[in-house]
């Protein structure tokens, strides 16, 4: 077998490893990044004040998995904080546990820190990343945390994983420790009854004023200005993703909620949205602000479900250039074909 063979053979072999809930987590971790700092507060003690600059290490992976099969992992849940000292962060989501976790949670954070490391006069200095586990899923036997344990020939030497529950907090500690970035998952909370509210008005009458409420509080933060109208609308999107998914066998739950919840932008809310972008480029100085801010502007639309025609008309762009900013926006995942609204749907939303 030549070398060409080989390769095609290797890449025949490689597996993607992601759900519905790594591309939510990587999501809300991307657009809305400083949603992450209270979470890494609770996990690690931290005392970050959530104005700190975060940079994201995102680096595409090959691990061994099973059979030999290699498994692509883009490992963009690694990420620093620049606080009053730069630390390195790397954070799992976890929907179930898994025997093979721990091996990968090392592997990453042996890849992490190669990536990062330095070598000086020959001697290779590596630093691993705070390593933390998110699960979704929760039960008696789930550890409250993990402990990764070296032997080397120069001594011994461990560190601890330390493990967050989302089934643990509820929805006045979510909002009370400011962790929205766990509201997507809350629905978690609910997994064992939601075949129960698909058939209980009452049941199902309950959820939806948890919901409400979870609505409300976005809200009001959003008027107080403690998020903007993007990381609204960001929050509520991912939330329906989880929950479609979590709860696709009870239609009465998906549509209860849904409905509570709405989610369209409405076309005052897009200007609001294209204004945040454009003052952000300018605060940055970047370079023809106002043009990367409209393209920013266009891809928070299209996730808010916005007719082509009205972007192009709030954001001055092309139908051209908002081609290529959807086939970008399928291609890594942000946005699937059917949640574009196209110009024939115009009339079907009103």
């Amino acid at each position: 077998m030549n070398d060409i063979e080989e390769e095609e053979k290797i890449l025949n072999t490689i597996e993607t490893l992601n759900t519905p809930y790594d591309d939510v987590f990587h999501t809300l971790l991307n657009d809305c990044s400083q949603l992450i700092i209270p979470v890494i507060n609770e996990i690690f003690h931290e005392n970050y004040q959530g104005n700190e600059t975060i940079t994201f290490h995102a680096n595409e992976h090959y691990i061994n998995g099973q059979e030999g099969q290699l498994k692509k992992r883009v490992t963009d849940n690694c990420f620093e904080i620049q606080g009053e000292t730069k630390k390195n962060y790397h954070t799992e989501c976890q929907s179930t546990s898994d025997s093979s976790m721990l091996v990968r949670m090392f592997e990453y954070g042996t890849q992490i820190a190669l990536d990062e490391g330095k070598t000086e006069r020959n001697v290779l200095k590596v630093e691993f990343p705070h390593a933390s586990v998110l699960f979704l899923r929760s039960n008696k036997n789930t550890p409250d945390s993990m402990k990764i344990y070296m032997k080397t020939p120069g001594g011994d030497v461990s560190y601890d994983i330390p493990v967050m529950k989302v089934q643990n907090y509820t929805l006045k500690e979510i909002f009370d420790k400011n962790l929205l970035f766990l509201i997507p998952f809350y629905i978690f909370n609910h997994e064992s009854r939601l075949k129960e509210y698909n058939t209980s008005p009452e049941g199902l009458e309950m959820l939806k004023k948890e919901y409400g409420y979870i609505k409300n509080r976005l809200e009001k933060l959003c008027t107080e200005y403690k998020i903007d109208t993007f990381t609204r609308f960001t929050i509520t999107k991912m939330l329906k993703i989880v929950l479609e998914n979590l709860a696709r066998k009870y239609k009465n739950v998906t549509e209860g909620v849904n409905e509570v919840m709405g989610g369209k932008i409405l076309d005052y809310e897009a200007k609001q949205i294209r204004n945040e972008g454009i003052e952000q480029g300018i605060e940055q100085g970047i370079e023809q602000g106002i043009e990367q801010a409209n393209i920013a502007s266009a891809k928070k639309m299209l996730l808010g479900q916005m007719q082509i025609s009205l972007i192009m008309e709030f954001t001055n762009l092309s139908k051209e250039k908002l081609e290529d900013i959807k086939e970008e926006m399928i291609k890594s995942g942000q946005l699937k074909e059917k949640d574009i609204k196209k110009d024939k749907d115009r009339g079907k939303s009103h």
